[in-house]
Formats: C-alpha cells, structure tokens, sequence
C-alpha cells in the first residue's frame, strides 16, 4: 500500500557544484526537458540541458538567478512526476520560498510548462529589487535544540533597523534581509550565535521584503493570471494558508503568489508545521536537486518533537533506522518513493 507524503520544493541555493548533471542522471530522455530546452533557446539563453551538462560548474553561470530558478525547477518538478504512486500517495504539497512556484505545478494549480515559465521568469524579476542582501543567522546550536530567548532577543533587534525585515524563518535558522546599510548595522547588533557566525549568502537580494516591490510589479504585468486554477493537491503556503482543491479561487492564489509571497516573510517553518500536523504524512520528501533544505526540516521536527526526535542525534538515528525524510537526491532513499 502507498504511503502517505508531504511533499517539499527546495528553493534558491540548492543546485551546487555536487548537483550539476543531477537532470540527467535522473531523467535522461523526460519530454519535458525538451519543452523547457525549446522555450529557452527561443528566447536565445542557454538551455536546461546545456547548463545541466557543463564539464565544470560556475557560481557566475548556475549561480545566476535567471539559470538557477529554472534548474531548480526543472529538477524538483520531474522528481514530482517521478513518484511511483503504488510507494507514495502526495498528501500535500509546501516549498521553500522560490521553491513555491515549484509547488504550485506540483500541486496542479499551473500546469508544469506553465509553472517553469514561471520560475523563469521570477529568477530574472528576483534581481530587480533594491540594493540589499539576505543574511542566515543560526539559532541553534550542534544538537538543534531551539532556543527561545535567543530567538526572541535576535527578533526584538530587527524592527530597531531603519531597512531590515524578517525575510525566511527557517527552522532553527532566520533569514532576514535590507538594505546593505541594515545589514552592517545588524552584525554590530546581534548577540553571539551558536554554530557558524552570520553568513551572508552570496547573490541573494533582499527577497520577501518590500524592497522587493518592482519584482512584484514586473510579474503583475507580465505572468498571466489565467494560467492559475484550483490545486489538485493541498497546498501551504509560506503563511501556512492551506489552499484546498475546489475551494481556492484562483485569483486569490495568483495574487497571493505575485504579492504577498513576494514582499512578506516566507515561514517556512509554520508551512512545515501545518502540513505536517494536519496531514500527517509517513514521510517527507524532498525533491531535488540538493537536500540543504533538510537540515532546517529536521530543525522543525526537533521543535515539535514530531515522532519523538527531541535532537539531531535522534533525527540521525531515525534516518538511519527508518528514514521520515527522503532526500530524492540520495539513491537509497529515492528508490523508496520513486
């Protein structure tokens, strides 16, 4: 009997170095690869294949949003279509902030050509937002455990910050992003941190902010609003809004995705939490190409103590034993699903 899952869409960040060539390996031959590489060449960049298939892996050329976004994409999607569905029956459906266009295709409220289209054309609009960065401060220490004070000292500094905003909450993580005057001042600010010291991530802009208002404005103008439709699958969002099947005007889901996911905070540890208390899942899966995003998952269900995982140890010792997430990029793991 299929197993009950929720499905995860990776965002930005997530196809490195290890993961160049991951389309190819996994889906040598997918007809959708053929329309992504035709509606790329059209418009004379290069194609999924092409960026796939390099020798050597660039931070300039993968790294980009314009090719990232579509990479991404275009592996998280075909991994979706990939599930066998006697091993997984999707329950539901979440992503990580640009990986919530992935899982609008997979949830079935835009069509996977459509929702390439897109991630496409956000990884372009994502680097016409103002001047600014995202920077990643780890709230927890080697055992994952939450710390509440130091959440709660750490959240009080940033609305003191003339242009910085709370952008991701990531499991025992927080993104926030501003200006680069606000994120100077920030580094002065900030308590000592367990773990690693705040790492800005290189080439990322002040996403999920209002500084990011002209990209909200060029995908108003330029993505259709009816391409949208009712999802087939449960979808949460980056609020935690379930968007049920039949019960989701899509308009609202259009406007929610080209505003509000834009220009607000995406919490994805509030997406995770309701899908997985209101679904219940066997398992987590998720897609690929990379899995960063499974530590901050695993963060998550520390929190809660979801299945009895009160630390990393016992989060490692579960996968280990019976495995709650798969990583679609591990080979053992994805056999289980796919």
């Amino acid at each position: 009997m299929a197993e009950a899952v929720l499905v995860v869409c990776p965002g930005r960040g997530t196809y490195g170095a290890s993961e160049l060539g991951y389309i190819a390996r996994h889906h040598v031959g997918a007809q959708l690869i053929e329309a992504f590489d035709t509606e790329r060449a059209q418009r004379g960049v290069p194609t999924i294949s092409a960026l796939d298939g390099t020798a050597k892996y660039s931070t300039s050329l993968h790294g980009s949003g314009e090719n990232s976004a579509p990479l991404i994409y275009a592996a998280g999607i075909l991994d979706f279509l990939a599930l066998d569905p006697a091993k997984a029956k999707v329950v539901a459906v979440c992503g990580n902030s640009m990986g919530w266009y992935t899982a609008l295709a997979c949830a079935g409220a835009v069509s996977p050509e459509q929702g390439f289209a897109i991630a496409d054309a956000m990884g372009i609009n994502s680097g016409t937002g103002e001047p600014g960065g995202q920077v990643l401060l780890t709230l927890v220490g080697d055992d994952w455990r939450p710390d509440p004070s130091l959440r709660a000292e750490v959240e009080a500094i940033v609305p003191g910050i003339e242009g910085l905003h709370r952008s991701i909450d990531l499991g025992g993580m927080l993104l926030v992003a501003g200006t680069e005057a606000a994120l100077e001042h920030l580094t002065k600010a900030l308590p000592p941190l367990p773990g690693r010291p705040p790492l800005r991530l290189a080439g990322h802009g002040p996403f999920h902010t209002p500084l990011m208002r002209e990209s909200s404005r060029r995908a108003l103008a330029g993505l259709p609003a009816e391409w949208f439709g009712k999802p087939r699958i449960p979808l949460v969002d980056g609020q935690g809004r379930i968007w049920c099947p039949h019960a989701s005007p899509p308009r609202e889901l259009y406007d929610y995705t080209f505003t509000a996911q834009i220009l607000e905070p995406y919490d994805f540890t509030r997406s995770l939490n309701v899908a997985i208390k209101e679904f219940a899942p066997d398992r987590v899966v998720l897609l690929g190409p990379g899995e960063t995003l499974g530590g901050a998952i695993g963060q998550v269900l520390v929190a809660e103590k979801w299945l009895g995982i009160e630390n990393k140890t016992d989060f490692a010792a579960r996968q280990e034993a019976d495995p709650f997430l798969i990583a679609m990029n591990r080979p053992e793991q994805r056999r289980l699903v796919a």
